[in-house]
């Protein structure tokens, strides 16, 4: 049964748990309440190991915990709607027997609370808007909120913080709690449910990850003896075996350089931080560049032959690197670097295919150039933009976009200056 770890204020996780138990979950929920939410990161930290998915009541938590994993898969937070906004102003229209418009609000910097007040026709001159982060430190809302009461700026004050809220109140400042309704907090639960079906899966698939020290015969001739050699090669599988360890795979020899490991594909997915570390580790020692291979299938044999074709692919990158291919053909290279790559071999769209075959370019290339394309947002790209993150010459890629443009998949846009003498750069789009 996977575990669920609820991150938020006593109050909060309270409610969260009431909910659960009328949903009636196949989940298990473990309680992790926090007096300041700067308590998350430590919470995280140290119970990490017995949760498989952290559930936040609000995003502020969600962010730290984002930053402390380096990774948002195990994360969920309750998104806050406006719902929970105009809640707030209904509990004080039925409270004060008047619509309210001299309020304060604290929220979140990201969030666009100016658009939810125009919905219900609140003036947003008459509202005063806090924004806080991860930095904030709850007592300067407090103030924030104070001050404006006691300047006789404001009627009410709208607060994210429980320990804010209350401390209004006490002070006798009209407050109330901006919270999630219980139709946002249903709504996060079956997209958590959705997050465990999708971790379940992964969980089933096999992963096989094949590892190449590339040259590994000159690594043998430039020992000065065997024992070097033996030496160097217990240092390699000590750290492949605390890799394995914490993907709970098991590690195989093939010789000459080269280890398989046989895991599934979620407890790889959920360590590919691990992996990237690993090979640079291996790296170091062996003063070689690594290649590899990773492949997810429903059988071994599936899975092994999807790595033995993402290691060809690794080994045919100047910088090697982890290529990924998945059971559906798609392809992630670079996994787990700022610069990683996604994108699919596999097409069935005939015309779409004719054409590429017309203009002699590969689904591959195509593939490639348009994740890159994606990925960096561009509307237009120029051959050497492409030929920069495809690592690849600048005519090669020159001549796969005109064959691209002959055959209708690109058009020629216009040029750009160049800040040196010479021709202008041609800009192209994807049609």
């Amino acid at each position: 049964m996977y575990q669920i770890g609820i991150v938020g204020p006593k109050t909060s996780v309270d409610r969260i748990l009431t909910l659960t138990k009328k949903m009636d979950l196949s989940l298990r929920f473990l309680p992790f309440p926090y007096n300041h939410f700067q308590e998350t990161g430590a919470i995280v930290k140290e119970n990490d190991h017995q949760v498989d998915i952290w559930f936040f009541s609000g995003k502020l938590s969600y962010i730290i915990a984002k930053k402390i994993m380096n990774s948002d898969e195990q994360l969920i937070h309750i998104q806050h709607t406006e719902a929970s906004l105009y809640r707030c102003f209904l509990q004080t229209a039925l409270n004060h027997h008047v619509i309210v418009e001299r309020v304060s609000i604290d929220e979140l910097e990201e969030t666009k609370i100016e658009e939810a007040l125009e919905q219900i026709d609140v003036p947003v001159s008459n509202v005063y808007i806090k924004r806080y982060g991860i930095q904030t430190n709850p007592n300067e809302l407090l103030k924030y909120h104070l001050n404006l009461w006691e300047e006789g700026k404001i009627d009410v004050a709208i607060t994210c913080f429980e320990g804010v809220y209350k401390s209004l109140l006490a002070a006798g400042v009209p407050a109330y709690w901006y919270t999630p309704t219980s139709l946002e907090i249903q709504q996060t639960m079956r997209i958590l449910e959705e997050k465990v079906r999708a971790f379940y899966f992964k969980d089933t698939q096999i992963g096989v990850g094949i590892i190449d020290i590339n040259d590994f015969d000159k690594i043998a001739e430039k020992a000065r003896s065997p024992y070097r050699l033996q030496y160097l090669e217990t240092r390699l599988k000590e750290s492949l075996i605390r890799l394995c360890e914490s993907l709970d795979g098991s590690l195989m020899e093939r010789g000459n350089g080269r280890y398989v490991i046989f895991s599934s594909r979620g407890a790889i997915e959920r360590n590919i931080s691990m992996l990237v570390q690993t090979v640079d580790q291996l790296s170091l020692e062996s003063e070689s560049t690594i290649a590899v291979g990773i492949g997810y299938g429903e059988t071994v044999f599936a899975a092994e032959v999807n790595a033995l074709s993402a290691i060809q692919r690794s080994k045919e990158r100047k910088d090697r690197g982890i290529v990924i291919i998945q059971e559906d053909g798609q392809v992630i290279e670079s996994a787990g670097k700022d610069d990683e790559l996604s994108y699919s071999y596999r097409l069935e769209d005939k015309d779409f295919l004719e054409k590429l075959e017309k203009g002699n370019v590969s689904v591959r290339m195509y593939s490639k150039l348009a994740a890159i394309v994606r990925r960096l947002g561009l509307t237009g790209f120029t051959t050497k933009e492409i030929a920069t993150h495809l690592r690849l010459d600048e005519r090669n890629v020159r001549r796969m976009v005109t064959s691209l443009t002959e055959v209708g998949l690109a058009e020629y846009m216009g040029s750009e200056g160049s800040a040196s003498r010479g021709r202008p750069s041609k800009i192209y789009r994807l049609t």
